[in-house]
């Protein structure tokens, strides 16, 4: 048996510089070059900033990728880079980079969808998945529910966050209670100690209301606002706040919308699988959350291991490995990046 393309992936979409390697479902190398120090000062992700990271980062993550899998450039059968969605000027980097090792090396190279890169890192976990699956996305910019009947070419958007992504709700209320940036590991250490009940946060979109026009979509800016005034409330009646309890309250609100909206999906599509995915998705209270639901329904839960939900080069390896495997064309030489490529769109 003939073996499987080497696929080499390279991901640039916001503060992590990814190049990974696969053949097939097999991951044999996931280098990442972290730029969340240099933004911290700030906040948040400075666009700037990140794309002069990747600038300096990329060529070192590619020589640590091609070291950790014991393999040379040379024997690189096909190339997969993140075209959209993102920051404008850091999917540039990662495009332009792949263009010339692409024209350098004489291979094919294939624009994908960063989005459909998180489901497909599922695969570098537990093999191929049996489609359609459901995924709930959940990262720092992104938070959606789609049907994926085919990894390849086929991703149907059924719901998503009208407002804040989850992620950046984390970030945000993270700064309302004196947490660093990223708010997302922080408020989790913080909520260890605190008592999820003792809050009752309110969840957005699941009136019956609203549940008959947004019955996937999500929306945690009025959730930020409930943290913000509990806080203020607080403060001003000279109360301590209770850093703990409210983190633990806001993120037991966000894990129950997220996983009780999703569980919906997979009943109401008839669809058994679902995979969590996205840098969120590294949430401990989510992914028990999400576990537990799913087992109680009799959904199969695929979720990758903790390295493979933030972004990363491996993730694009792998939905590049998907495509070649399917014989989808190259993407043409003259495609560029897209900062706002619908998730419908898995090829450019």
């Amino acid at each position: 048996m003939a073996e499987q393309p080497l696929i080499l992936g390279i991901e640039t979409s916001c503060d992590e510089t990814g190049v990974g390697l696969v053949r097939g479902t097999t991951l044999l190398a996931n280098a990442v070059a972290s730029s969340v120090e240099e933004h911290v000062r700030f906040g948040g992700v400075v666009p700037e900033v990140a794309s002069r990271a990747h600038l300096e980062a990329v060529v070192p993550t590619l020589r640590r990728a091609l070291t950790e899998a014991g393999v040379q450039l040379s024997d690189v059968d096909a190339i997969a880079v993140t075209a959209g969605p993102g920051l404008a000027g850091a999917l540039m980097v990662g495009v332009s980079a792949a263009k010339a090792l692409a024209i350098a090396l004489d291979k094919p190279l294939y624009g994908v969808n960063h989005l459909v890169g998180h489901v497909a890192a599922e695969q570098l976990e537990n093999g191929p998945l049996t489609e359609p699956v459901i995924a709930l996305l959940v990262s720092g910019g992104h938070t959606e529910i789609l049907e994926v009947d085919d990894i390849a070419s086929s991703a149907q958007l059924l719901g998503q966050t009208l407002d804040d992504a989850a992620g950046e709700a984390f970030d945000k209320v993270a700064r309302l209670i004196g947490l660093k940036y990223p708010g997302g590991p922080h408020i989790q250490k913080a909520a260890a100690d605190g008592d999820p009940t003792a809050i009752a946060f309110p969840r957005g979109l699941t009136s019956q209301r609203d549940m008959s026009r947004h019955r996937y979509d999500f929306s945690f800016s009025g959730l930020k606002t409930a943290v913000a005034r509990w806080v203020e409330t607080a403060e001003r009646d000279g109360v301590p706040v209770p850093v703990p309890d409210v983190a633990a309250a806001f993120q037991e609100a966000v894990a129950d919308v997220l996983t009780r909206k999703a569980v919906l999906a997979c009943q109401e599509r008839g669809v058994s699988t679902m995979v969590l995915a996205g840098g969120v998705a590294a949430n401990a209270r989510i992914r028990d959350l999400t576990k537990e639901r799913c087992a109680a329904a009799g959904i199969e839960l695929r979720q990758p291991r903790l390295s493979l939900c933030t972004d990363n080069g491996a993730m694009i390896a792998a939905l590049g490995a998907a495509v070649v495997e399917r014989g989808l064309p190259p993407s043409p030489a003259s495609f560029a990046s897209d900062s706002s490529l619908p998730v419908t769109q898995v090829l450019v």
